[in-house]
């Protein structure tokens, strides 16, 4: 019976091509994760405010990111999520919806599987457009919130 590769003496060879093929999809892998989270946080001109006492947060927890950019020119909110801007709250709660019954069917790692709004607000922002944010995620049933902001000036 032919058997892949090894010596006369029953030593087995060490294949490295298949470990190339795993390396290479791995790879594959996580660069399209990490460039999928870069667009949900990454957003022009969101100017976050600075928080000293700020913790990093739990990253492996299911979790929805809400950009509440504020225009300065019509001197209203505009919402984002995933990269796609909504104008009404009631599209935020309706959107903030889809994405929680999406993550609640993937389970979560962390110890703390409850689902999770991030509110990423700009510095110029009153602070009713964020309660307004709060209440889209109440209405879509997230009870858990959390801010975003810089631990220093900068970023």
């Amino acid at each position: 019976m032919g058997g892949g590769g090894g010596g006369g003496d029953g030593e087995p060879e060490f294949q490295i091509a298949p470990m190339i093929d795993v390396l290479l999809v791995m790879l594959i892998f996580f660069m399209s994760i990490t460039s999928a989270q870069v667009i949900k946080v990454n957003v022009k001109g969101l100017n976050l405010p600075v928080s000293p006492n700020g913790i990093k947060k739990d990253s492996t927890r299911n979790e929805a990111i809400v950009n509440v950019l504020w225009d300065a020119a019509k001197k209203k909110p505009v919402f984002n999520i995933d990269g796609k801007e909504y104008k009404e709250l009631k599209q935020v709660a309706e959107q903030l919806k889809i994405i929680k019954k999406a993550g609640e069917r993937v389970q979560a790692k962390g110890a703390n599987q409850e689902f999770r709004v991030v509110i990423r607000g700009d510095r110029d922002c009153s602070a009713l457009s964020i309660n307004h944010v709060l209440n889209a995620a109440g209405e879509a049933g997230i009870a858990d919130v959390s801010f975003s902001v810089y631990n220093k000036e900068g970023g």
